[in-house]
């Protein structure tokens, strides 16, 4: 039985008023440079002071170790924020459940400031380290889809790969923000001032972020292309599948290619912002501040790059950008810790810098790439399943296994290896995917039926 026609939204997506796109867009910038602003922020603090703050028995490259433990322990919780986030985000709407998972993520990153270390509480302070680490694993996972697809269904599809990419800027934003203020710190105090309590001051600062992204959040309106497809959804007499049925069931191909597309871009940023700077402090012998100010500045310049390389992919395509920056990184891997060998400030800045410009290339195009594999009522499932069930198996170990290879091999070339090897498996999964460039969000793939719906529009 077809659907009855429904009313198109007082704004068309594919001609978005002036003024609302800009905000949507701001809105998701700002939320998720502080979402991941708070999950670097562990990231770097689990290279530099959680090891000798939460596991002080443990020699230094152990305690790395198990605090790069505690940190992919976060990455477990992301599949599980995804399914969650998901489903209620295709039922009830985008914007509530962005609300949720900032207040999540803000309020564990505060606590972790609050905790007592191993010296004070005993094994019960990494066990609350955990514990928050996964609550902020599980708003995480629900963070990025939400974010994406807002601006996605917002915009046009002529210049969806720009727009949308903004919401993918806050992760080098946010680990600006937090290497800058751990920077900051460590410039000012004494080291054993900042492992006594100087760590604690940029996690509690978080709670004022997240009171200024929320008062920005609240202002966005939903999507227009959800209200639409949740107005049609209310005029069926038949019930729909659940979203992560029909996900499963219509769309399990672009799970794959999502999942795929995420491993080495995954793999490749966690080692160039998380994994090296414990290299550069155990290895060369680098001040923390000295490596922290590399990533710094190549975060600085990734910001920059993201939203010309989401234009070049409304110009070229999605798949050619991305498959450029997977050849890229796998390559320069190589390279990357032969220059961070040299203990120079320079070379490891130029090698993180170019690193993040290979990453950029597939991390720009993404947001939009996977918006436009998925149906409006499946999207926010199916985004965020493809991007985060694949974080278990790239993002979350990366630290830890360049750690253990570095432990037992004491060369970074196996690293290499490892990044090379994700990259190959993401160069098969972007060619096995289809060319999403100039896809109408409002037919895509099938809707929570299964019903058949048009095939991509062309340019």
């Amino acid at each position: 039985m077809a659907a009855p026609s429904v009313p198109a939204p007082a704004s068309s997506p594919e001609d978005p008023r002036p003024a609302s796109l800009p905000r949507v867009v701001a809105a998701s910038l700002i939320g998720t440079t502080i979402e991941w602003y708070d999950y670097f922020l562990y990231g770097s603090a689990a290279a530099l002071v959680f090891g000798h703050v939460f596991f002080p028995k443990a020699d230094p490259l152990t305690g790395t170790l198990l605090s790069f433990l505690t940190y992919a322990i976060g990455f477990a919780a992301r599949p599980l924020g995804a399914l969650v986030f998901g489903h209620f985000g295709d039922r009830i709407g985008r914007k509530k459940l962005l609300v949720l998972s900032l207040l999540l993520m803000g309020g564990a990153t505060t606590l972790i400031g609050c905790l007592p270390t191993y010296d004070q509480a005993g094994v019960a302070a990494p066990v609350l380290l955990t514990v928050l680490r996964l609550v902020q694993g599980f708003a995480l996972g629900g963070e990025w889809g939400g974010a994406v697809l807002l601006v996605s269904e917002h915009g046009d599809r002529r210049r969806r790969g720009f727009w949308a990419s903004w919401p993918q800027g806050g992760a080098p934003a946010g680990n600006l923000l937090a290497a800058g203020v751990l920077s900051l710190m460590t410039a000012v105090q004494s080291d054993a001032a900042f492992l006594s309590w100087g760590w604690r001051v940029p996690f509690l600062l978080s709670a004022v972020l997240v009171m200024v992204g929320l008062w920005i959040r609240l202002a966005v309106d939903e999507s227009p292309l959800f209200k639409a497809a949740l107005a049609a959804a209310e005029q069926r007499t038949e019930p729909e599948r659940p979203p992560l049925v029909a996900v499963l069931r219509d769309h399990w191909r672009d799970v794959l290619v999502a999942m795929g597309a995420r491993m080495a871009e995954n793999i490749s940023y966690y080692v160039l912002t998380t994994f090296v700077l414990a290299y550069a402090v155990t290895q060369t012998h680098l001040p923390k501040q000295t490596a922290l100010n590399a990533v710094l500045i190549g975060s600085a310049v990734q910001f920059a790059l993201i939203p010309a390389f989401g234009a070049l992919s409304d110009r070229v395509g999605r798949k050619p950008v991305y498959l450029v920056g997977a050849v890229g990184v796998g390559v320069w891997a190589f390279v990357f810790f032969r220059m961070a060998d040299t203990g120079s400030f320079a070379q490891l800045t130029v090698a993180v810098t170019v690193g993040l410009f290979f990453h950029s290339m597939m991390y720009a195009p993404q947001a939009a790439f996977f918006s436009e594999l998925f149906a409006t009522r499946t999207r926010y499932s199916g985004a965020s399943i493809g991007a985060q069930f694949s974080s278990v198996a790239a993002g979350a170990p990366a630290p830890l296994i360049a750690t253990a290879l570095l432990k037992d091999y004491g060369s970074a070339t196996p690293i290499a290896v490892y990044v090379a090897i994700a990259a190959v498996i993401t160069v098969v999964a972007v060619l096995c995917g289809r060319e999403t460039r100039g896809t109408d969000l409002e037919d895509t793939g099938a809707d929570a039926r299964g019903d058949s719906v048009k095939a991509p529009a062309s340019l």
